[in-house]
Protein backbone atom coordinates (compact mmCIF):
# COMPACT_ATOMS: atom_id res chain seq x y z
CA UNK A 1 0.00 0.00 0.00
CA UNK A 2 1.42 3.66 -0.87
CA UNK A 3 2.45 5.64 2.09
CA UNK A 4 1.75 9.08 0.16
CA UNK A 5 -1.06 11.58 1.59
CA UNK A 6 -3.34 13.06 -0.67
CA UNK A 7 -1.39 16.57 -2.29
CA UNK A 8 -2.71 19.66 -0.95
CA UNK A 9 -2.28 23.16 -1.45
CA UNK A 10 0.59 24.90 -0.50
CA UNK A 11 -0.83 28.24 0.19
CA UNK A 12 -2.37 26.53 3.46
CA UNK A 13 0.71 26.16 5.10
CA UNK A 14 0.93 28.78 8.25
CA UNK A 15 -2.71 29.75 8.20
CA UNK A 16 -3.99 30.54 10.97
CA UNK A 17 -6.95 28.99 12.40
CA UNK A 18 -9.81 31.18 13.20
CA UNK A 19 -10.06 31.23 17.11
CA UNK A 20 -14.15 31.83 18.29
CA UNK A 21 -14.16 33.73 21.63
CA UNK A 22 -15.08 30.60 24.17
CA UNK A 23 -18.21 30.43 25.66
CA UNK A 24 -19.19 30.48 29.58
CA UNK A 25 -18.53 27.21 31.33
CA UNK A 26 -21.80 25.30 31.50
CA UNK A 27 -20.74 24.04 35.04
CA UNK A 28 -18.20 26.30 36.71
CA UNK A 29 -18.08 29.61 38.01
CA UNK A 30 -18.40 31.30 34.33
CA UNK A 31 -21.61 32.64 33.97
CA UNK A 32 -21.28 35.29 31.20
CA UNK A 33 -19.35 35.72 27.69
CA UNK A 34 -18.01 38.21 26.85
CA UNK A 35 -15.80 37.32 24.11
CA UNK A 36 -17.70 37.14 20.70
CA UNK A 37 -18.96 40.72 20.32
CA UNK A 38 -22.40 39.05 20.65
CA UNK A 39 -25.61 41.01 21.38
CA UNK A 40 -26.94 39.98 24.97
CA UNK A 41 -30.42 40.33 23.78
CA UNK A 42 -33.20 37.72 22.50
CA UNK A 43 -34.06 37.99 19.19
CA UNK A 44 -36.12 41.61 18.00
CA UNK A 45 -39.66 41.55 17.93
CA UNK A 46 -41.44 39.42 14.91
CA UNK A 47 -37.83 37.68 14.29
CA UNK A 48 -38.65 34.61 16.51
CA UNK A 49 -41.91 34.24 14.72
CA UNK A 50 -40.60 34.51 11.22
CA UNK A 51 -37.61 32.04 11.78
CA UNK A 52 -40.33 29.30 13.44
CA UNK A 53 -42.05 30.11 10.31
CA UNK A 54 -39.49 29.32 8.12
CA UNK A 55 -38.52 26.41 10.26
CA UNK A 56 -41.22 24.37 8.42
CA UNK A 57 -39.89 24.20 5.43
CA UNK A 58 -36.35 22.99 6.27
CA UNK A 59 -37.13 19.93 3.53
CA UNK A 60 -36.81 22.58 0.35
CA UNK A 61 -33.71 24.68 -0.54
CA UNK A 62 -34.18 28.21 0.52
CA UNK A 63 -34.46 30.80 -2.32
CA UNK A 64 -30.67 31.10 -3.51
CA UNK A 65 -31.45 34.70 -5.02
CA UNK A 66 -32.16 35.72 -1.26
CA UNK A 67 -35.39 37.69 -3.01
CA UNK A 68 -37.21 39.04 -0.31
CA UNK A 69 -34.29 40.18 1.75
CA UNK A 70 -32.44 41.61 -0.89
CA UNK A 71 -35.52 43.88 -2.27
CA UNK A 72 -35.69 44.85 1.32
CA UNK A 73 -31.59 46.03 1.69
CA UNK A 74 -32.20 48.48 -1.47
CA UNK A 75 -35.31 49.77 -0.25
CA UNK A 76 -33.75 50.26 3.01
CA UNK A 77 -30.50 52.06 1.84
CA UNK A 78 -31.46 53.03 -1.57
CA UNK A 79 -29.35 51.26 -4.01
CA UNK A 80 -29.89 49.15 -7.22
CA UNK A 81 -30.79 45.65 -6.71
CA UNK A 82 -27.76 44.53 -8.81
CA UNK A 83 -25.58 46.34 -5.93
CA UNK A 84 -26.23 43.79 -3.48
CA UNK A 85 -24.60 40.57 -2.42
CA UNK A 86 -25.30 38.31 0.43
CA UNK A 87 -23.46 35.91 2.05
CA UNK A 88 -22.75 33.52 5.22
CA UNK A 89 -22.40 36.55 7.67
CA UNK A 90 -19.99 39.63 6.72
CA UNK A 91 -16.78 37.47 7.04
CA UNK A 92 -18.21 35.19 4.39
CA UNK A 93 -18.72 37.84 2.34
CA UNK A 94 -14.94 39.07 2.53
CA UNK A 95 -14.41 35.53 1.42
CA UNK A 96 -15.58 36.27 -1.51
CA UNK A 97 -14.00 39.72 -2.18
CA UNK A 98 -11.39 38.28 -1.83
CA UNK A 99 -12.02 35.27 -4.30
CA UNK A 100 -12.95 37.70 -6.37
CA UNK A 101 -10.00 39.95 -6.53
CA UNK A 102 -6.66 38.39 -5.58
CA UNK A 103 -4.80 35.05 -6.04
CA UNK A 104 -1.22 34.34 -6.09
CA UNK A 105 1.49 37.12 -6.22
CA UNK A 106 -1.12 39.21 -5.93
CA UNK A 107 -1.65 41.41 -2.58
CA UNK A 108 -4.22 42.44 0.38
CA UNK A 109 -3.51 45.41 2.28
CA UNK A 110 -5.22 45.65 5.99
CA UNK A 111 -4.31 47.30 9.24
CA UNK A 112 -2.82 44.94 12.11
CA UNK A 113 -4.25 44.38 14.73
CA UNK A 114 -7.57 44.01 12.86
CA UNK A 115 -10.30 41.82 12.00
CA UNK A 116 -8.53 38.10 12.60
CA UNK A 117 -10.26 36.49 9.68
CA UNK A 118 -8.52 39.26 7.01
CA UNK A 119 -5.24 36.76 6.71
CA UNK A 120 -7.37 33.69 6.62
CA UNK A 121 -9.20 34.50 4.06
CA UNK A 122 -6.45 36.13 2.09
CA UNK A 123 -3.65 33.39 2.17
CA UNK A 124 -6.70 30.94 1.62
CA UNK A 125 -7.01 32.07 -1.89
CA UNK A 126 -3.40 32.14 -2.25
CA UNK A 127 -2.77 35.67 -2.03
CA UNK A 128 -0.11 37.49 -0.11
CA UNK A 129 -1.20 39.51 3.09
CA UNK A 130 0.30 42.70 3.72
CA UNK A 131 -0.13 43.96 7.27
CA UNK A 132 0.00 47.68 8.30
CA UNK A 133 0.70 48.28 12.46
CA UNK A 134 -2.04 50.64 13.47
CA UNK A 135 -0.94 54.05 15.24
CA UNK A 136 -0.07 54.28 18.63
CA UNK A 137 -3.38 55.44 19.50
CA UNK A 138 -4.53 51.94 18.03
CA UNK A 139 -6.09 53.41 15.00
CA UNK A 140 -5.53 52.80 11.17
CA UNK A 141 -2.62 54.20 9.72
CA UNK A 142 -3.79 55.18 6.56
CA UNK A 143 -0.58 56.77 5.48
CA UNK A 144 1.42 53.92 5.79
CA UNK A 145 -1.69 51.30 4.17
CA UNK A 146 -1.16 53.64 1.36
CA UNK A 147 2.23 53.68 0.66
CA UNK A 148 2.06 49.92 1.06
CA UNK A 149 0.36 49.76 -2.60
CA UNK A 150 2.07 48.44 -4.86
CA UNK A 151 1.07 47.18 -8.54
CA UNK A 152 0.25 43.88 -7.03
CA UNK A 153 -1.86 45.18 -4.67
CA UNK A 154 -6.20 44.69 -5.20
CA UNK A 155 -7.80 44.86 -2.09
CA UNK A 156 -7.86 47.28 0.79
CA UNK A 157 -9.93 46.74 3.94
CA UNK A 158 -10.41 49.15 6.28
CA UNK A 159 -12.64 47.73 9.05
CA UNK A 160 -14.11 50.76 10.77
CA UNK A 161 -15.09 50.76 13.95
CA UNK A 162 -12.00 48.54 14.01
CA UNK A 163 -11.95 45.06 15.93
CA UNK A 164 -10.15 44.60 18.11
CA UNK A 165 -9.73 47.89 19.13
CA UNK A 166 -13.08 50.05 18.50
CA UNK A 167 -11.56 52.56 16.71
CA UNK A 168 -12.86 54.80 13.70
CA UNK A 169 -11.30 56.62 10.44
CA UNK A 170 -13.22 59.52 10.41
CA UNK A 171 -14.46 61.16 7.29
CA UNK A 172 -11.59 63.71 6.40
CA UNK A 173 -8.83 61.47 6.97
CA UNK A 174 -10.57 58.51 5.20
CA UNK A 175 -12.16 60.26 1.87
CA UNK A 176 -8.88 61.64 1.40
CA UNK A 177 -7.48 57.97 1.69
CA UNK A 178 -10.37 57.25 -0.97
CA UNK A 179 -9.06 59.56 -3.18
CA UNK A 180 -5.37 59.05 -3.06
CA UNK A 181 -5.84 55.02 -3.66
CA UNK A 182 -5.52 53.37 -7.44
CA UNK A 183 -9.00 53.04 -8.70
CA UNK A 184 -8.35 50.17 -9.81
CA UNK A 185 -7.65 48.68 -6.33
CA UNK A 186 -10.68 47.47 -4.24
CA UNK A 187 -11.22 49.28 -0.74
CA UNK A 188 -13.71 47.14 1.28
CA UNK A 189 -15.63 49.27 4.49
CA UNK A 190 -16.14 46.34 6.90
CA UNK A 191 -18.52 48.08 8.95
CA UNK A 192 -19.84 45.32 10.89
CA UNK A 193 -20.06 47.53 14.01
CA UNK A 194 -21.87 50.59 12.02
CA UNK A 195 -25.07 50.74 14.35
CA UNK A 196 -22.71 51.56 17.44
CA UNK A 197 -21.59 54.56 16.04
CA UNK A 198 -22.31 58.11 18.32
CA UNK A 199 -19.40 60.15 16.21
CA UNK A 200 -20.51 62.29 14.03
CA UNK A 201 -17.29 62.19 12.36
CA UNK A 202 -16.98 58.95 11.01
CA UNK A 203 -18.82 58.78 7.62
CA UNK A 204 -21.39 56.12 6.80
CA UNK A 205 -19.48 53.92 3.71
CA UNK A 206 -22.63 53.55 1.65
CA UNK A 207 -22.63 57.30 1.65
CA UNK A 208 -18.63 57.57 0.32
CA UNK A 209 -19.76 54.15 -2.28
CA UNK A 210 -22.31 55.70 -4.26
CA UNK A 211 -19.62 57.96 -6.46
CA UNK A 212 -16.71 55.69 -5.86
CA UNK A 213 -16.91 52.45 -8.20
CA UNK A 214 -13.87 50.99 -6.35
CA UNK A 215 -15.54 50.96 -2.79
CA UNK A 216 -17.70 48.36 -1.27
CA UNK A 217 -18.97 48.43 2.11
CA UNK A 218 -19.90 45.29 4.16
CA UNK A 219 -22.71 44.42 6.80
CA UNK A 220 -23.74 41.77 9.08
CA UNK A 221 -27.15 41.05 11.24
CA UNK A 222 -24.52 39.65 13.42
CA UNK A 223 -23.94 42.56 16.09
CA UNK A 224 -26.48 44.96 16.28
CA UNK A 225 -29.42 43.03 15.07
CA UNK A 226 -28.49 40.08 17.42
CA UNK A 227 -28.44 37.06 14.08
CA UNK A 228 -24.74 35.88 14.83
CA UNK A 229 -26.09 32.18 15.48
CA UNK A 230 -28.09 32.02 11.79
CA UNK A 231 -24.89 34.10 9.57
CA UNK A 232 -25.96 36.23 7.38
CA UNK A 233 -23.93 39.31 5.96
CA UNK A 234 -24.39 41.67 2.95
CA UNK A 235 -21.71 43.72 0.89
CA UNK A 236 -22.99 46.90 -1.39
CA UNK A 237 -20.87 47.61 -4.07
CA UNK A 238 -21.08 48.83 -7.83
CA UNK A 239 -22.35 46.18 -10.35
CA UNK A 240 -19.05 44.64 -11.53
CA UNK A 241 -17.92 44.21 -7.58
CA UNK A 242 -21.72 42.94 -6.71
CA UNK A 243 -21.69 40.54 -9.84
CA UNK A 244 -18.75 39.08 -9.06
CA UNK A 245 -19.72 38.31 -5.26
CA UNK A 246 -23.13 36.37 -6.58
CA UNK A 247 -20.69 33.99 -8.36
CA UNK A 248 -18.09 33.18 -5.70
CA UNK A 249 -21.34 32.72 -3.13
CA UNK A 250 -21.52 29.06 -1.82
CA UNK A 251 -24.88 28.05 -3.21
CA UNK A 252 -28.17 28.26 -0.94
CA UNK A 253 -25.74 29.64 1.71
CA UNK A 254 -27.94 31.70 3.40
CA UNK A 255 -30.75 29.75 4.85
CA UNK A 256 -34.59 30.62 4.49
CA UNK A 257 -34.55 30.97 8.46
CA UNK A 258 -31.84 33.87 8.29
CA UNK A 259 -33.44 35.23 5.59
CA UNK A 260 -36.92 35.40 6.81
CA UNK A 261 -35.17 36.63 10.22
CA UNK A 262 -32.66 39.10 8.82
CA UNK A 263 -35.58 40.75 6.82
CA UNK A 264 -38.12 40.87 9.96
CA UNK A 265 -35.28 42.40 11.95
CA UNK A 266 -34.92 45.12 9.65
CA UNK A 267 -38.59 45.69 9.91
CA UNK A 268 -38.19 46.38 14.03
CA UNK A 269 -35.85 49.40 13.45
CA UNK A 270 -37.52 51.12 16.84
CA UNK A 271 -37.15 48.06 18.92
CA UNK A 272 -33.58 48.05 17.19
CA UNK A 273 -32.56 51.29 18.24
CA UNK A 274 -33.35 51.01 21.71
CA UNK A 275 -31.55 47.86 22.01
CA UNK A 276 -28.72 49.70 20.54
CA UNK A 277 -28.69 52.48 22.23
CA UNK A 278 -28.77 50.73 25.72
CA UNK A 279 -25.52 48.97 25.06
CA UNK A 280 -24.01 52.69 24.19
CA UNK A 281 -24.63 53.74 27.37
CA UNK A 282 -23.38 50.68 28.73
CA UNK A 283 -20.09 51.13 26.84
CA UNK A 284 -19.66 54.87 28.28
CA UNK A 285 -20.27 53.06 31.94
CA UNK A 286 -17.57 50.67 31.48
CA UNK A 287 -15.48 52.62 30.14
CA UNK A 288 -15.69 55.75 32.27
CA UNK A 289 -15.38 52.89 35.32
CA UNK A 290 -12.38 52.02 33.74
CA UNK A 291 -10.84 55.03 32.96
CA UNK A 292 -11.27 55.74 36.73
CA UNK A 293 -9.92 52.66 38.11
CA UNK A 294 -6.03 53.97 35.86
CA UNK A 295 -6.44 52.41 32.53
CA UNK A 296 -5.59 53.59 29.06
CA UNK A 297 -8.68 52.41 26.98
CA UNK A 298 -8.66 53.83 23.59
CA UNK A 299 -11.80 55.48 22.55
CA UNK A 300 -14.64 52.89 20.76
CA UNK A 301 -17.88 53.30 18.85
CA UNK A 302 -17.87 49.63 18.74
CA UNK A 303 -19.90 47.05 20.94
CA UNK A 304 -16.27 45.84 22.97
CA UNK A 305 -13.94 47.85 24.97
CA UNK A 306 -10.12 47.02 24.18
CA UNK A 307 -7.03 46.53 26.86
CA UNK A 308 -3.56 47.06 25.68
CA UNK A 309 -1.90 44.60 28.12
CA UNK A 310 1.24 42.77 26.27
CA UNK A 311 2.14 40.42 28.66
CA UNK A 312 -0.23 40.45 30.97
CA UNK A 313 -2.89 39.80 28.61
CA UNK A 314 -3.12 36.07 29.67
CA UNK A 315 -3.40 36.73 33.22
CA UNK A 316 -5.61 39.53 32.98
CA UNK A 317 -8.07 37.06 31.22
CA UNK A 318 -7.52 34.56 33.94
CA UNK A 319 -8.60 37.11 36.37
CA UNK A 320 -11.76 37.76 34.68
CA UNK A 321 -12.75 33.89 33.91
CA UNK A 322 -12.30 33.61 37.72
CA UNK A 323 -14.74 36.58 38.77
CA UNK A 324 -17.09 35.08 36.12
CA UNK A 325 -16.67 36.47 32.96
CA UNK A 326 -14.88 34.79 29.97
CA UNK A 327 -13.34 37.70 27.54
CA UNK A 328 -11.05 37.80 24.22
CA UNK A 329 -7.58 37.44 24.67
CA UNK A 330 -4.66 38.23 22.28
CA UNK A 331 -1.65 36.62 23.52
CA UNK A 332 0.91 39.22 23.86
CA UNK A 333 -1.10 41.76 22.68
CA UNK A 334 -4.54 42.71 24.63
CA UNK A 335 -7.90 41.45 25.74
CA UNK A 336 -11.42 43.10 23.69
CA UNK A 337 -13.92 42.43 26.42
CA UNK A 338 -18.13 42.85 24.75
CA UNK A 339 -20.34 45.02 26.37
CA UNK A 340 -23.07 42.68 27.81
CA UNK A 341 -25.67 42.69 30.35
CA UNK A 342 -24.84 45.32 33.27
CA UNK A 343 -24.46 42.05 35.35
CA UNK A 344 -21.74 40.68 33.52
CA UNK A 345 -19.83 44.48 33.32
CA UNK A 346 -20.51 44.99 36.73
CA UNK A 347 -18.04 41.81 37.32
CA UNK A 348 -15.71 42.85 34.89
CA UNK A 349 -14.92 46.15 36.43
CA UNK A 350 -14.83 44.40 39.38
CA UNK A 351 -11.86 41.99 38.18
CA UNK A 352 -10.57 44.59 36.80
CA UNK A 353 -10.21 46.58 39.15
CA UNK A 354 -8.62 44.10 41.77
CA UNK A 355 -6.20 43.03 38.72
CA UNK A 356 -4.85 46.57 38.62
CA UNK A 357 -4.57 46.85 42.62
CA UNK A 358 -1.95 44.20 42.58
CA UNK A 359 -0.05 45.03 39.57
Amino acid sequence: MSEKTPKLRAALDGIPTYKPGRPAAADGPVAYKLSSNENPYPPLPGVLESAVTAAGSFNRYPDMACTGLMAELAERFSVPLSHLATGTGSVGVAQQLVQSTAGPGDEVIYAWRSFEAYPIVTQVSGATPVQVPLTSGEVHDLDAMLAAVTDRTRLIFVCNPNNPTGTVVRRAELESFLDRVPSDVLVVLDEAYREFIRDEEVPDGIELYRDRPNVCVLRTFSKAYGLAGLRVGFAIAHEPVAAALRKTAVPFGVSQLAQEAAVASLRSEAALLERVDALVAERARVVDGLVGQGWTVPETQANFVWLRLGDRTVDFAAACERAGVVVRPFPGEGVRVTIGESAAMDLFLQAAEEFRKAL
